[in-house]
């Protein structure tokens, strides 16, 4: 009969698990499980052996497969994939992995942790090769993969856990020429709006619009924000200028951290009857393709999506070889105005 101990351990003991109650490295505990443990001795191989039945140690086929590549499938988790942005990156991302062999997965997170554990757990079950993670968030799912060691890409948002494959843009930078954009044309007042429950790569949006409009010399409590609640970026700008309105009227221009959000607060100023850009100047982040179809009015940071494809699938083949990684950080296009980027699209 099991103890109590060994029951409580089942189905979550690892390699890693067996090593440290033995006191041997995890490659020796692998070979042993695997039938090579001429390169250990008896002594050992016994210890592992009694360790491996007290604890309940099962050998995970999938886990298994993960190391030796032999699924041509990747799984990629985003949210919200009503978001253009959300939907250019997967778009790129599957053309990238289709023209070196692998067949891409797409899962909706909605931005809840649940659902995102639930589709790691399904996408492990499916053997798949490795996890393009576009803007991930903390869960308990997330922390088991990468204890694991399972190949994994983060994109758009860094790693909430800290560390890790990353491609993406510098969101601090790309701020700072929101700032930039606006100084130069006289705008000494501008605001921000953006999330209430604010992602990593938003804040640093907002972060780095601040701080160089500190760095001019605007007082930081002259900078005025203002957020909305939700996930639905559009529903979340018509709140945010709703409440910045309600602070004290429409701002020169403001910095909306999302394209999605800009025309949030175009439809506040299209009910208030407030013409956008001659009251306010809006300037979003991600460069829609929509917007020189839609939103003439708004002046974009362009991120170049279509070319974030072929840097995650390099960041994959790093993994899969166990070479090291580092951030791949894509340089953004400055602000354009709606017209400027139908020129160049």
């Amino acid at each position: 009969m099991k103890t109590r101990a060994a029951r409580a351990h089942q189905g979550s003991v690892s390699l890693t698990t067996v090593a440290e109650d033995t006191g041997v490295s995890i490659s020796t505990v692998s070979r042993i499980v695997n039938g090579e443990s001429g390169r250990a001795s008896p002594e050992t191989v016994a210890r592992v052996e009694e360790a491996i039945a007290r604890l309940g140690y099962r050998p995970n086929p999938v886990g298994r497969a993960l190391r030796q590549r032999a699924s041509r499938v990747v799984a990629m988790l985003s949210p919200n994939l009503d978001n253009p942005a959300m939907a250019a990156i997967a778009v790129s991302t599957e053309a990238a992995l289709r023209a070196a062999g692998y067949v891409m997965i797409l899962c909706d997170t909605h931005d809840r942790a649940e659902l995102q554990d639930d589709y790691l757990q399904a996408m492990r079950e499916q053997f798949v090769a490795g996890y393009v993670m576009v803007s991930a968030v903390r869960s308990r799912g997330l922390e088991e993969t990468l204890r694991r060691g399972d190949p994994m890409v983060f994109v758009a948002r860094h790693n909430p856990l800290g560390g890790g494959a990353y491609v993406g843009i510098d969101n601090r930078a790309a701020g700072a020429d929101a700032a930039d954009f606006m100084l130069a044309r006289g705008i000494e007042r501008p605001a921000v709006l953006m999330a209430a429950q604010n992602a990593s790569s938003t804040q640093e949006r907002a972060s780095g619009f601040i701080d160089r409009l500190v760095a001019h010399g605007i007082p930081d409590n002259a900078i005025r924000r203002a957020s909305g609640p939700g996930l639905s970026h559009i529903e979340i700008g018509y709140a945010a200028a709703r409440a910045l309105v309600q602070q004290g009227g429409w701002p020169e221009g403001a910095l909306c951290v999302s394209d999605l959000i800009a025309y949030g607060a175009y439809r506040l100023a299209v009910e208030s009857n407030v013409p956008i850009p001659q009251r306010c100047t809006l300037v979003g982040v991600d460069g829609n393709a929509l917007n020189h179809w839609i939103a003439p009015w708004l002046t974009s940071i362009r991120i170049p999506y279509e070319s974030f494809g072929g840097h995650v699938v390099a960041q994959l083949q790093s993994l899969w070889s166990g070479e090291p990684t580092s951030e791949v950080r894509i340089p953004h296009e400055r602000p354009m105005v709606g017209l400027e980027q139908k020129a160049t699209a």
